[in-house]
């Protein structure tokens, strides 16, 4: 039977990111489980790659502090590149009550250490991005080291480096069981499609499955899927390409350049939990409607059903993650539930496991606050600045 010191089920981006940072520490010994033929079929391959410090609890924007200069400097890191482009999130207000929602954040985000995030007016919008329809905005906030990566040829990045200096990737190994090992040491014995493997650490990386794994141990863990669509448009030369992810806060409805053209998302309130993976034809004219009436110029946006897609967030009841060891099952730990953040928060992520599994505490994040009692505790903190 094959062993390690560590075992990440799910080899998404923050699995590969986990990998990376345990390698970087010292802890060679370390096996990663993808159930796929290839990488990055789950959720990091379906993501926005948003990339953004403009939150409004202090642990969010403390993840985001860490993750994005990671990724600005990602390539001089690792040697491999990530696509990190600094073009901002652009926050457009259009009532005063998301404008003191905005300015309570701001006050959050500048004494957290973020000096780059500014409020804007609403005649500093309209100059911006005359394209918009700006009569009802009065103003908003914009960062300009938010911005986009690429979430493949980060998850890419992580995981060559690792393996490249002692980690291991097993593909087409789904996870069939895990045991406890009786005895005095205990660790886990992990049944997978290409053989066994016996561990004392155990991370569950499993994204919107990561329920199904933690139940294989006797955890109710608190993370259910829920369908994200994107539409991408043909190329678009009516809007600068310049500029940021643009959000709508009467609405939701954001967009970004992506290639020649523009990335459309919105999150549909009617949408329901489960592992709906299919995109709905219907959404386009939902998110047309809406984009139409906040950027004029897009009546004409061309855009092919056939390239639309739909990936699964992995949402817990406070739309934070659930970080750290179990409470119930020493050994066994937890990086899920990241509401549409791994992505971004992959790199923080990465390090706050890799303290908690080598050293027993973290300095990045006051870890108490996302562990698995909150929800027992009923201790939630609720992150409001969802997309």
């Amino acid at each position: 039977m094959h062993t390690a010191d560590v075992v990440i089920i799910g080899g998404g981006i923050v699995g590969s990111s986990i990998a990376y940072h345990l390698v970087a520490a010292g802890c060679r010994n370390v096996l990663v489980l993808e159930r796929e033929t290839a990488q990055g079929k789950g959720s990091t391959g379906k993501s926005m790659g948003g990339v953004r410090a403009q939150f409004s609890t202090p642990v969010n924007i403390q993840m985001s502090l860490y993750s994005i200069p990671f990724y600005a400097s990602f390539e001089e890191r690792l040697g491999y590149p990530c696509d990190y482009r600094p073009q901002g999130y652009l926050f457009c207000a259009t009532s005063d009550k998301h404008m003191a929602y905005l300015r309570a954040n701001h006050e959050k985000q500048v004494a957290l250490g973020l000096k780059e995030a500014r409020l804007v007016t609403g005649d500093g919008i309209r100059t911006m991005f005359p394209q918009l329809r700006g009569n009802d905005i009065v103003g908003g906030s914009f960062c300009p080291t938010d911005g986009f990566v690429d979430p493949n040829s980060a998850m890419v990045g992580f995981m060559t480096w690792a393996c490249d200096h002692g980690a291991m990737l097993w593909k087409h190994a789904t996870v069939e069981s895990i045991a406890r090992i009786a005895g005095s040491d205990g660790g886990f014995e992990i049944r997978t499609a290409r053989g066994a493997v016996s561990t004392p650490t155990v991370i569950n990386c499993a994204g919107p499955w990561a329920a199904e794994i933690a139940a294989m141990v006797g955890i109710p863990l608190p993370v259910e899927p829920l369908r994200r669509m994107l539409v991408p448009s043909e190329p678009f030369d009516g809007f600068p390409h310049t500029a940021p992810m643009i959000v709508d806060m009467s609405n939701g409805f954001h967009f970004r350049p992506e290639s020649r053209g523009f990335l459309l998302a919105w999150n549909d309130p009617e949408e329901t939990a489960g592992y709906k993976t299919e995109f709905d034809p219907a959404f386009i004219e939902k998110i047309l409607t809406r984009a139409a009436a906040r950027v004029p110029v897009f009546e004409n946006l061309p855009v092919n059903p056939k390239r639309a897609w739909a990936g699964l967030y992995e949402m817990t009841p406070d739309h934070h993650p659930i970080l750290g060891e179990s409470p119930d099952v020493p050994g066994f730990f937890f990086a899920n539930g990241f509401s549409g953040h791994g992505v971004m928060h992959s790199p923080a992520t990465g390090k706050i496991l890799s303290d908690l599994i080598l050293t027993g505490k973290t300095d990045l994040i006051d870890a108490s606050l996302l562990n698995f009692s909150r929800f027992a505790e009923n201790r939630m903190i609720h992150e409001t600045a969802v997309l």
